[in-house]
């Protein structure tokens, strides 16, 4: 069926098609009972797919990138398609418009897009009403944070506190994100010694919510970009594990525009999709070497997929991310990755997905 409307679709503003399909999910979500039906034949079926991290247990090792889901407008939706988490946001505290239109491009020859968004969103306290409001949870939900445009980094710390202070109890985790390239100022929070300092200050503001609300606290990763010289991820990875963090989402979107060929090249902002692959799970692998496997890590980046999936997860991820392959691919991609990856790793006669995480790292 979306094969059938993607046309009707792709015809339409990117941006203009992403807020129609989100206002149909949104909807859907509200349906009583749809999203437990439709689960209930989408959840992944193969037992192996399953993993426990930091406590909470994964039916599949294939989640929802952040981004697609701003504001919580979706999430039975999203799990209902079989998605084994969910990652909404970037959130800040105050609500704040973005980057002016148009800002988010296809480009249909490479399979990528081009967004500029630059963290449009509602802000926390709606995010907080919509999560709150969730009956059932079937996957958990990740809460991606950031900074206000407004909020110059000396006091970059204080925003993502105060995302903290306000999702505590209804976060599964924080994702902090300090490497989306369409804030001005954002990626410099990615240098070694400011990663530590706000990454503490997260953690920080996690143990006060955790003995105040007597809640089993949430883990806390951090979300990284793909264009950091290779001294300097390192460096960031090491301030990242050195910190606290209990994970790691490699990666963001990319400025490089090698290889493309689409008229959309030369738009401002961050890339994502196929062009990413190879670069993707070249980090993933890195991120695994530089931390021996002490945290999860998380690929992200031109999975489309169940092959694509599978080589993150041997090359060090134990979880994976997809964004830009939906809209390419449609709302089956979850269940062709999970029966993709459930065809490999019998072909492969493994176990549990678990047990192939870096083994050609």
């Amino acid at each position: 069926m979306y094969r059938r409307i993607k046309p009707a679709l792709f015809r339409l503003d990117a941006e203009d098609a992403h807020h129609l399909t989100l206002q149909g999910l949104g909807m859907a979500s509200r349906v009583p009972a749809w999203p437990a039906a439709v689960r209930a034949l989408t959840a992944p079926a193969d037992a192996r797919l399953g993993q426990t991290l930091w406590g909470q247990a994964f039916a599949s090792p294939v989640g929802l990138a952040a981004g697609l889901d701003k504001n919580a407008q979706a999430v039975p939706a999203f799990t209902a398609l079989g998605f084994g988490f969910v990652e909404v946001g970037t959130v800040t505290p105050q609500p704040q418009p973005g980057n002016d239109r148009p800002r988010l491009f296809r480009l249909p020859s490479d399979e990528a897009l081009i967004n500029r968004m630059g963290f449009n969103n509602a802000g926390t306290e709606a995010m907080r009403t919509r999560l709150a409001a969730l009956r059932e949870r079937h996957a958990p939900v990740w809460v991606n944070i950031g900074k206000n445009k407004a909020t110059p980094n000396e006091e970059a710390v204080e925003d993502y506190r105060r995302c903290v202070a306000a999702l505590y109890g209804v976060a599964d985790a924080f994702v902090v994100n300090v490497s989306s390239p369409n804030t001005p100022g954002l990626r410099a929070l990615q240098a070694a010694g400011d990663l530590a300092a706000l990454v503490r200050a997260v953690l920080g503001e996690v143990e006060r919510a955790r003995v105040r609300t007597v809640r089993l606290a949430p883990p806390v990763l951090v979300k990284l970009a793909p264009d950091l010289h290779p001294a300097d991820f390192e460096a960031s990875v090491g301030a990242v594990v050195d910190a606290g963090a209990a994970g790691l989402i490699v990666n963001n979107t990319t400025l490089s525009r090698d290889g493309l060929t689409h008229a959309h090249r030369g738009e401002a902002g961050g890339l994502s999709g196929r062009p990413l692959t190879a670069r993707s799970l070249e980090l993933v692998r890195a991120a695994y070497r530089l931390t021996r496997g002490r945290v999860p890590v998380v690929g992200v980046g031109g999975i489309f997929t169940a092959e694509d999936a599978y080589a993150r997860i041997r090359a060090g991820a134990n979880l994976v991310e997809v964004y830009t392959a939906l809209i390419y691919e449609g709302p089956g991609l979850p269940g062709q990755l999970n029966r993709g990856l459930a065809r490999l790793l019998e072909r492969d006669g493994v176990r549990s997905v678990a047990d192939v995480v870096g083994v050609e790292a």
